[in-house]
């Protein structure tokens, strides 16, 4: 058996697991959800919640791959007590990575097609209804969507052919590098735009009266879904990169530092969209409209707002490529730790499973538009989120914390030897009700209610 590849760097693990965990719901999602979910209030709500479930759960799937230096499912294989049966979770979480990725990668061509028609110039001096007609033509054409989804997909074996280090850690950690100073930049750049302050106001500022309109119910429960969904956590993307770290530092520091880097990049998100939607007069809606409709209108009347927007599509691409790579390397350390894979060979066949695997998505938008799964207006690409979403990352997230927990699956006193090996914050055996009791209540709460929010 090759010897594991190691991480080089602890920055570079920090940048890894960060830009696996930074993505489009940073930047589409957490801004609108704080402005109309209480500002302030949601925000301190979603730190407590994250601090109370993400955080505990990225520490589970750290230590699952830092005692077993293998990819999730051999790593419950190696785990796990004989003759138990924990692995077969690990099957579901390798269909996970491959079908997130295989509608990921189409909403990342979407933003690389944005940043040429940026850098080309094509929203100047365009007004909404053209820039609105823009994004139709985009989503009716195949081409243009499978075009740039097999781009992406190219940089992103490309980039994890080239090794871990080499390839992956080194390109993973410029990306994030320029993804933090361009956003620094263009939140400077927002906040002295005119009335960037009713922005800030609306975003950050505690407001009762939106509270008492959404419901107080539907804020908390807002902030524990968000803080969960925005950390990747449940199908093992966070589980690789524990396996190639060494026992240096202990866990919960490293969890704590990537979902605060995590919160960063969310937070200053909206103060780049929501103070320049505010300075130009323009609805901060949620999702795609926001990103695709509305900020090029907002881009377009601004003073250099070619330069701007080039940016902000470049860092919106720089998000959701790091998480194409740290995902894909899920997808690719699984061929090498079951079959023995090269490293090439294993991205190589991963790249064209996914690239193949994603043209339905893509065609869920135009020529299979009539297919409406689960409820009508949805598209394949939704159905696809909600087997991940809805299913296969709080299920998995519970099963992972069962098994850390419980006496019957790999147990609470080596998972708490492993999590707490090396220097750093150490987590107190005091929390272990907590762990086996409260933490798979609140999972199963999650799982549960946001199946009947969808159907709903």
């Amino acid at each position: 058996m090759k010897e594991r590849e190691s991480i080089g760097s602890r920055l570079g693990f920090i940048l890894l697991s960060a830009g696996c965990a930074i993505g489009i719901g940073n930047v589409w999602r957490f801004p609108y959800m704080v402005g109309e979910n209480g500002g302030g209030l949601f925000v301190i709500a979603y730190v407590v919640f994250l601090l109370a479930l993400g955080v505990p759960i990225m520490t589970m799937e750290y230590a699952i791959g830092r005692a077993s230096r293998v990819s999730i499912l051999s790593a419950y294989k190696m785990l796990e007590p004989k003759g138990s049966k924990w692995h077969m979770f690990g099957y579901f979480a390798i269909a996970g990575n491959y079908l997130l990725l295989m509608f990921y990668s189409v909403v990342s061509g979407w933003i690389l097609r944005y940043f040429v028609m940026e850098v080309m110039g094509a929203f100047d001096n365009k007004t909404p209804d053209a820039i609105s007609a823009m994004y139709g033509e985009m989503m009716e054409s195949p081409v243009t969507l499978i075009f740039f989804m097999a781009v992406t997909m190219v940089i992103t074996i490309t980039v994890t052919s080239m090794g871990l280090q080499k390839g992956v850690e080194r390109v993973t950690k410029i990306m994030m590098i320029a993804l933090i100073v361009i956003m620094v930049f263009l939140g400077i750049r927002s906040l002295t735009l005119p009335n960037a302050a009713e922005g800030v106001k609306f975003y950050l500022m505690p407001n009762v009266d939106n509270i008492k309109k959404v419901g107080l119910g539907n804020v908390l429960y807002g902030a524990l879904n968000q803080s969960f969904f925005t950390l990747s956590l449940g199908i093992g993307s966070m589980e690789i990169f524990g396996s190639y770290i060494k026992k240096e530092k202990s866990l919960l520091g490293e969890a704590l530092l990537v979902a605060g880097l995590d919160t960063f990049v969310a937070i200053v998100a909206g103060l780049i969209i929501i103070p320049a939607c505010f300075a130009y007069g323009v609805a901060p809606d949620k999702g795609p409209s926001l990103i695709f409709l509305t900020l090029p209108n907002v881009f377009t009347s601004m003073k250099g707002g070619r330069m701007l927007g080039s940016l902000f599509f470049l860092f919106m691409y720089f998000a959701a490529l790091s998480t194409m790579i740290g995902v894909f390397e899920n997808d690719v350390s699984f061929s090498i730790d079951l079959f023995g894979s090269d490293r090439k060979k294993a991205a190589l066949i991963a790249g064209i499973v996914i690239t193949l695997g994603s043209v339905p998505c893509a065609l869920g938008f135009n020529v299979w538009s009539s297919f409406e799964p689960l409820k009508a207006g949805n598209v394949i690409m939704d159905l696809e989120d909600f087997i991940v979403s809805n299913l296969l990352l709080p299920i998995g997230a519970l099963i992972s914390c069962l098994f850390c927990t419980c006496r019957y699956g790999w147990g609470f006193d080596k998972y708490m030897a492993e999590v707490n090996s090396g220097t750093g914050l150490k987590i107190n055996k005091s929390f272990k009700w907590y762990f086996m009791i409260v933490l798979p209540v609140i999972l199963v709460f999650l799982a549960v209610y946001g199946l009947i929010s969808y159907f709903k």
